[in-house]
């Protein structure tokens, strides 16, 4: 497997990625959007990428603005700003190396792919793992705190053990993603969901699955927690994600 380390511009900032490939050649790129306030580093990212890269796919993984290596002031940031992050990353890779025929998104991470992949000709199927139908789901994590950003404008909330600050212009912008709506996306849709998940229900799975067109497809995370925290889990993402994406992929040009 080779990494490299990637810097791509989006909303005016540089964002930071890993690109992971085989050293053989890789079947396709695909590109991995990682869950709420997490990151590439995340380990359920890197272990999802690096397993598929383990079977045959090139992977890139980056921080969504605000996070991580990459620049810019996550208060500033919206569901919004991360479409537009996974539409410049597959600018990045379709002029450095080849358009992303696979998007895969982690929670929220999830329904950014999907609204994201329209606007990703190239893009052939959408995996989501673990995913809300709706991105004002996420707002469910802020509690009473909601009160006060409404009336505020702004509060700092701590999230995965971590301070964040949420402003108005956040909840106003994921209010316009209200509805489960991707008949935009003519490609195939995997929808992973683990019926065990506390953080995000699975019958948000299904309310994914049923706004997908054809071809689409479910699979069972069984006992998973939603970070899928265990390696094994991850492994088992990858290994069907592979199985399912090979059958979509468009046909290499003969020699």
């Amino acid at each position: 497997m080779e990494r490299s380390k990637v810097t791509f511009t989006s909303n005016g900032h540089q964002l930071a990625g890993i690109l992971e490939t085989p050293k053989q050649g890789a079947l396709a790129f695909a590109l991995y959007a990682h869950c709420f306030t997490c990151g590439k580093d995340n380990a359920a990212a890197a272990r999802i990428s690096r397993a598929l890269v383990s079977l045959g796919f090139a992977v890139l993984r980056f921080d969504f603005c605000g996070l991580g290596d990459s620049e810019g002031d996550f208060s500033d940031t919206n569901f919004t700003t991360n479409i537009n992050d996974l539409v410049a990353a597959a600018d990045y890779l379709r002029c450095h190396h080849q358009a992303p025929n696979l998007l895969i998104g982690h929670s929220l991470g999830g329904a950014a792919v999907l609204k994201a992949a329209p606007k990703i000709p190239e893009c052939v199927g959408v995996a989501t793992i673990a995913a809300p139908s709706e991105a004002n789901h996420v707002a469910k994590q802020f509690g009473c705190d909601l009160e006060t950003i409404y009336s505020v404008g702004q509060a700092d909330l701590l999230l995965a053990g971590r301070p964040f600050t949420i402003k108005r212009q956040f909840l106003e912008d994921i209010q316009g993603y209200s509805e489960c709506r991707i008949d935009d996306f003519k490609g195939a849709v995997l929808v992973m969901h683990s019926a065990g998940d506390k953080t995000v229900s699975i019958n948000e799975a299904e309310s994914i699955y049923k706004a997908a067109r054809h071809p689409k497809s479910f699979i069972s995370l069984d006992k998973a927690d939603h970070l899928l925290s265990q390696p094994k889990d991850a492994q088992y993402v990858a290994t069907c994600v592979s199985a399912w994406g090979s059958r979509f992929l468009p046909e290499a040009p003969s020699a």
